[in-house]
């Protein structure tokens, strides 16, 4: 733990924004998973609407710096392909 009042203070808003980052990213991936999950149940329209939702989420975390705009550009990628797959 450091002595310095203002490592201190990094260390409690570090700890803070990690609980937020991290939070987020469970967010997107689950999002991922009921996407891939209602592409193996075969319902498209479903897939359709909660790849939306999952874009959308990517698109947030992104902005904010969470992952990379590379990173989720790619994920989305890949699941838009999947779900156009099943057409």
């Amino acid at each position: 733990m450091p002595n310095i009042k203002s490592s201190i203070r990094s260390v409690k808003s570090d700890a803070l924004r990690k609980a937020a980052n991290s939070a987020a990213k469970s967010r997107v991936r689950n999002a991922a998973r009921k996407v891939e999950a209602s592409v193996a149940a075969g319902a498209k329209e479903e897939a359709a609407a909660k790849l939306v939702t999952a874009t959308s989420l990517l698109d947030k975390v992104a902005r904010k710096g969470i992952i990379h705009k590379n990173a989720a550009a790619r994920k989305k990628s890949r699941l838009a392909k999947k779900v156009n797959a099943m057409a």
